[in-house]
């Protein structure tokens, strides 16, 4: 019996392997995207899952509870997107697609509707006595549009600016500017920002609710457009006075929130005007002496998102550590750090619950699940299945961490990602994959369009570089990107690819570099200085002549920055000169995919098409793939299966 157990078995294990697939541009877009919205003490978590429908090419959030015992019950199920808000007693108070606000009871399951007709509560938030709430609100306070100005034209779609910042991201401005209302009710709520051009965000009320602490950006028109000095301004409620508590920074101020005992605010910090890659620095404020400290001056690298421990005494944050995002404990009196968690893998948010840290944690062969932490110990709990049902379905490739030489002498890690059912006797062709920011990281990250297993499902190695530019290596490894886009961080693209193609496994003769944004700018430079190594290339949103860049772009202090400044700066910054892109053009010779977003207003779409109208001029082997209503990235589900398909249907082409 033992014998035909143990042979049953095998043959079981043998025919689960057969029955895996590889990865598909269907398959990825089917699976769940869990995130964490609300966490309280007793140990519930909420948390939403995001499925897209491709046939209706759209996409609806339901939320779940689950203990941290494991133990999940769904919440809603709705075509709607739902998203919790927070916590409120037996409560938790959620919105319904954007304008609803519902309150679900732990105890009973049952949902009410506390909003009336036409009421919009977005950005709810209560004081903890209930007495207080605030809410976020369009103003109207600039005319912009023609039917602005001219009533009686009221079919005209012009639009009429005098500043710059008149578009952003993916969107134009219509003269509306985010302010903060609060009061008691909905019927009693004040502007505490009334008549500023300016957007407020990112509030909340102190726990006794005699203030509430936000972030804004208080400059207008071209002063905003070259500046990111955000600050954050306290509000007393009974006085209605603000003040301004980050006035002596010039860089970013954002993220404020209060220590649970109120005594001090929190918030993260960049010390440099104009440079959105700076490191971020922890910084509390004390209420009471009305001074300021650097909790994390002294330590080399930089903070992502934070929470208070529940005592005060504590600050919880996510950082990156040689390409991977960990929880980290920071002693607010001491300001000692302790790293908690290791391994390769990301944690993409935080919550504390009791004597555990809770979030989403992913990597390169898992889209995001829930995780407890134990704060102590370090030991990490998954908490949810959304996917383990697909995923044990599809045959899953090896993620190898390689440290490679620079031309400078400094060690790189590169991630190498292996094909499904790799053979190292054979021979594959290997893509390198160019990253964007360009100061983020090459983490273990799980995209749904940059996804690194579908790719290596469809045969290809694919080579990853943590080159110049991107954190989680020290302040200094980050910062040598700026004024440099062309120089070391190409080189050490070139580390990178040479080095492992020494591998027998990789064909040499069928290399590729793909990559968006600085990544796709990344892509259009190696066009013209990569001396036949690679086959074919691959750009996404990429920047292509930085001096017409320079002159759509909408955040201008980005290329202030980075590339030293404005092209008609005389002396011309060094970045115009020897790192532009269109400069190289005349050594083009090489099949190249260009693809672009008609509502990319950060890397404006006349990047892309410049960049193809000159492989088409020159007859390079060229395609052109247009997305008329996406923009930077690709939203709509049918549009990100057509991305992937046109992908890999180039890259069999060319590759």
């Amino acid at each position: 019996m033992k014998k035909i157990s143990l042979l049953a078995a095998v043959l079981l294990g043998i025919f689960s392997m057969a029955q895996k697939q590889n990865l598909t541009p269907e398959m990825l877009w089917s699976l769940g995207r869990v995130s964490v919205d609300a966490v309280n003490e007793k140990g519930d978590i909420i948390y939403g899952v995001q499925y897209y429908n491709i046939k209706d090419n759209n996409s609806s959030r339901d939320l779940y509870r689950v203990t941290l015992e494991g133990k999940v019950k769904q919440i809603t199920q709705t075509p709607e997107k739902e998203k919790a808000l927070f916590f409120k007693g037996d409560n938790i108070l959620y919105y319904s697609s954007g304008d609803a606000v519902f309150s679900y009871n732990l105890i009973n399951g049952e949902s009410v509707k506390i909003n009336e007709e036409n009421e919009k509560l977005a950005g709810l938030v209560l004081s903890e006595d209930s007495k207080q709430m605030a809410v976020s609100m369009p103003v109207k306070l600039e005319k912009v549009s023609g039917a602005d100005m001219y009533p009686e034209l009221e079919k005209s779609d012009a639009k009429v600016y005098d500043h710059l910042m008149y578009r952003h991201w993916d969107s134009w401005k219509d003269g509306n500017f985010e302010h903060i209302l609060i009061g008691s009710s909905t019927k009693s709520l004040t502007d505490i920002n009334k008549d500023e051009m300016f957007n407020s965000e990112n509030y909340s009320f102190s726990p006794d609710g005699k203030y509430l602490v936000y972030q804004s950006k208080k400059m207008f028109g071209t002063a905003d457009a070259i500046s990111t000095n955000t600050d954050i301004y306290l509000y007393e409620v009974s006085t209605q006075k603000t003040i301004n508590i980050t006035s002596d920074n010039q860089g970013y101020d954002v993220n404020p929130t209060f220590s649970p005992d109120g005594q001090y605010i929190s918030w993260l910090s960049m010390k440099t005007d104009g440079y959105e890659a700076d490191k971020n620095d922890i910084k509390i404020y004390s209420l009471k002496t009305k001074k300021t400290e650097n909790l994390t001056s002294g330590w080399d690298n930089t903070v992502g998102s934070y929470i208070w421990g529940k005592l005060g005494n504590y600050i919880y944050f996510i950082a990156g550590i040689n390409a991977t995002e960990q929880y980290y404990e920071l002693d607010v009196k001491t300001k000692k750090i302790r790293q908690i968690t290791k391994g390769q893998h990301d944690f993409t948010s935080i919550f504390q619950c009791g004597d555990y840290l809770v979030g989403g944690r992913e990597d390169m062969n898992h889209a995001s699940e829930v995780y407890k932490v134990h704060i102590k110990t370090g030991e990490q709990t998954k908490l949810t299945s959304v996917n383990d049902e697909a995923y044990s379905k599809i045959a899953m490739g090896r993620v190898e961490e390689r440290w490679v030489d620079t031309t400078d002498g400094k060690k790189m890690l590169v991630w190498v990602i292996f094909p499904p059912n790799f053979d190292k006797n054979k021979k594959y062709p290997t893509l390198l994959y160019c990253q964007g920011g360009p100061q983020s990281t090459v983490s273990q990250f799980y995209s749904f369009r940059w996804n690194f297993q579908i790719m290596a499902a469809n045969n290809y190695i694919i080579v990853a570089p943590n080159r110049r530019g991107l954190p989680s290596f020290g302040v200094k490894w980050n910062e040598e990107i700026s004024g440099d886009w062309g120089g070391q961080p190409m080189r050490d693209y070139l580390s990178a690819i040479d080095e492992i193609s020494k591998e027998s496994y990789v064909d040499k003769n069928r290399l590729g570099a793909v990559g968006a944004s600085y990544g796709g700018y990344s892509v259009y430079y190696l066009a013209g200085i990569h001396n036949k190594r690679f086959k074919t290339f691959i750009a996404h949103c990429g920047v292509f002549d930085l001096e017409s860049m320079y002159g759509t772009t909408e955040e201008v202090f980005f290329p202030n920055y980075d590339l030293g400044g404005s092209y008609w700066n005389n002396p011309q910054p060094k970045a115009y000169k020897e790192f532009n892109p269109i400069k190289l053009v005349e050594k083009w010779d090489t099949p190249i995919l260009v693809i672009h977003g008609g509502r990319d207003y950060r890397v404006p779409y006349t990047q892309g098409l410049e960049a193809f109208q000159v492989a088409q001029l020159k007859g390079i082997k060229s395609r052109l793939l247009f997305f008329p209503e996406e923009s930077h990235w690709v939203q709509q589900p049918q549009n990100g299966i057509i991305w992937q398909k046109e992908f890999f249907k180039w890259l069999k082409e060319t590759l």
